[in-house]
């Protein structure tokens, strides 16, 4: 017999329960690491849990920038990626989760969090904004387009931008192909747990053979 299912009208329910089933249920998640520069020239740096790659042609990432439930304001990050069309991503190794997690903190604008970490900034090829040295792989960005979804707290701002510089410790990607041993990559999960990629199993891509003549690929 399979189990019952419990069903939620997700209208009927206030947003941080929403958030608690899609952090719970999506999992486990990517961390984009993502470092900016403010008009000033301050530094930015905060981890983002929706992320993900979009294409690769041209090469594209999104990540989604929360509206702060403290005060109902914009983070800093999409602040800062307004005004200057640009940001990098920085992907997340075990090595540095926890100088990651500091990152998180609500810390106010103008605050530099590389400096408040101790990660390092290195000069990035074509952006203004920094990579983090620390991370074994980085991914330079320009902004292409900002999808806004909803304008309180439990809305934000799907950021979409094309990768045009791509950076990689030489251990960790090999013959174009990034090696998970050496990266050692930290996802998140629900709350404050994080997730390593320790167990790791193969499906071949089942194939399927189509009668001449009726693959939809030849009218």
């Amino acid at each position: 017999m399979p189990e019952t299912k419990i069903s939620i009208n997700t209208k009927e329910i206030p947003f941080q329960e929403r958030y608690k089933l899609l952090i719970g249920s999506i999992v486990p998640r990517p961390i984009g690491f993502v470092s900016t520069i403010s008009p000033k020239g301050i530094y930015n740096l905060a981890p983002f849990s929706f992320f993900n790659g979009v294409c690769s042609e041209p090469m594209t990432v999104l990540f989604c920038p929360a509206i702060r439930g403290s005060d109902g304001q914009e983070k800093d990050t999409l602040k800062n990626i307004k005004a200057t069309k640009e940001f990098v991503v920085n992907i997340v190794s075990e090595e540095i989760a926890e100088k990651m997690n500091q990152c998180s903190a609500e810390y106010p604008y103008g605050v530099d969090e590389f400096k408040e970490s101790g990660l390092t900034p290195e000069k990035a090829k074509i952006v203004k904004p920094p990579l983090v040295k620390e991370a074994k792989i980085n991914m330079e960005c320009k902004l292409l387009n900002l999808v806004e979804i909803g304008n309180k707290p439990g809305g934000g701002t799907v950021v979409i931008g094309e990768v045009v510089y791509f950076h990689a410790r030489e251990d960790v990607c090999q013959n174009g192909k990034i090696i998970l041993s050496k990266l050692k990559p930290v996802a998140r999960l629900g709350g404050t747990d994080y997730a390593r990629v320790t167990d790791i199993f193969s499906l071949p891509r089942p194939t399927v053979k189509i009668p001449v003549g009726e693959n939809p690929n030849n009218k």
